[in-house]
């Protein structure tokens, strides 16, 4: 650390360190960039990172996970905030007018498993987690009860009240069968819509769009429930508004048949029978609006939050797992161990071999995209992160470190190879004090 403040570069490099925002683990890059005048062949100019700081050129690693790098997190959860947003009350290309259209909050959860300890408020007030006068006694010797109060961060949450009673087959079941059960939920909500409407599906499309953005969250217990935003648009998407009989009152209809019928059945397996997976009992519907309880950015920042998090709140990994590590060296929760390891027994049978289990078991089964949209819900991750290297390369041009050329006449040439990631111990010191970061 001492050696890099004294260095002559160090300015460059502490620079290189706020372009990345803080990254936690940069990726190096050695190449250069050359431009070209594409009449004369006459070279313009040129960059290289021969004369950079240990002549690499340090960009964000771009992860979503905030257990990786907190500094890329933030930038993917402001994103998705602004796309969330955006396409509940319009800008980033979206009408404002989109704000009018029937629009749902809407909590789809996963079926028990099993008693597991929780948290429970009643009034304001913090009540026990399982309290039976007359609680039985599990074919383990175990007393199907607690009447701890437990605490927002009470490591016990989430845990079975029992362990060999919990069904971890069907928590990893249901986890690798959850993006199946949402495309069944998406596709029935579109046939309920269109018999509601009196139409065929084919013909819903010529005057009904079903738009929407959702994200995956961990429940403490190990399984994933969805939270969808879900909008009715005219043909062609949001520009257009949706047929009058296209109703909050309909869309809420056809939410609830969709979450009832909807199901995915897999094969028998060892001693386990065939099983039909559904969504659970709890199903929460509610309409968003502009000046209520549940507000457009509210419900942004919450699918936001979320789309930054994984498995880590059950105590799992955030990397794959090698079939042939052994868990022991993890120091894992017995709960997220057994998880793990069911997901390496099922990943063993070829009736199974679809789902990989074995390359989730670090998301105990789950292999879905976290945050998903329609095509026409609003913009798009991509059109974010254009425009703000658009806005970037014109702070270059204004600096004077890019010349301004017009790009119909200039031939660009780049060569770029990764050259490692990450810091230094030293340089990890460092770059978190410039930036206010975590080391």
């Amino acid at each position: 650390m001492i050696a890099r403040l004294n260095h002559p570069d160090y300015d460059r490099w502490a620079a290189q360190i706020h372009a990345t925002g803080g990254c936690h683990q940069p990726i190096h890059l050695r190449g250069k960039v050359e431009h070209y005048d594409r009449a004369t062949g006459q070279l313009l100019h040129r960059y290289t990172t021969r004369t950079e700081p240990d002549g690499i050129l340090r960009v964000p690693c771009k992860t979503r996970r905030a257990s990786r790098c907190p500094a890329c997190a933030e930038t993917y959860r402001a994103d998705t905030y602004h796309l969330i947003r955006a396409g509940l009350i319009g800008g980033k290309g979206v009408p404002e007018s989109v704000a009018g259209h029937p629009t749902l909050f809407v909590t789809l959860t996963a079926p028990s498993f099993g008693a597991v300890h929780t948290r429970r408020e009643h009034g304001g007030k913090i009540q026990p987690c399982h309290a039976r006068r007359n609680a039985a006694t599990c074919p383990h010797g175990r007393t199907m009860t607690c009447t701890t109060r437990h605490s927002k961060d009470d490591p016990r949450l989430g845990e079975p009240l029992c362990p060999d009673c919990y069904d971890y087959t069907g928590s990893v079941l249901f986890n690798a069968l959850a993006p199946l059960l949402w495309k069944r939920f998406a596709d029935s909500l579109r046939r309920r819509l269109a018999k509601l409407g009196g139409l065929t599906l084919r013909e819903l499309r010529e005057h009904l769009t079903v738009s929407f953005a959702k994200v995956a969250e961990y429940q403490r217990r190990g399984v994933v429930h969805f939270h969808a935003v879900i909008r009715l648009d005219g043909p062609g998407g949001p520009a257009a508004p949706p047929p009058p009989w296209a109703t909050e009152d309909v869309l809420t209809q056809a939410v609830q048949h969709a979450a009832q019928v909807v199901s995915a059945l897999v094969p028998a397996v060892d001693d386990q029978p065939a099983r039909l997976f559904k969504w659970g009992q709890q199903l929460d519907i509610r309409p968003i609006t502009l000046n209520g309880d549940l507000t457009e950015q509210a419900v942004a920042g919450y699918i936001a939050k979320y789309a930054t998090k994984a498995a880590e709140c059950v105590g799992t990994l955030d990397h794959r797992i090698n079939p042939l590590d052994d868990l022991e060296r993890y120091n894992l929760r017995d709960h997220a161990r057994r998880l793990i390891t069911t997901c390496m027994r099922l990943g063993a049978h070829p009736e199974l071999a679809e789902l990989r289990l074995t390359d989730w078991a670090h998301m105990l089964g789950f292999r879905g995209h976290f945050s998903t949209r329609s095509r026409r819900y609003s913009t798009t991750l991509g059109e974010l992160r254009a425009e703000r290297e658009h806005h970037a390369r014109d702070n270059e041009i204004t600096t004077g470190r890019l010349p301004l050329f017009d790009e119909d006449t200039v031939l660009v040439i780049s060569e770029w190879e990764y050259a490692g990631k990450g810091h230094s111990l030293g340089d990890r010191l460092l770059a978190a004090a410039i930036t206010g970061g975590r080391p």
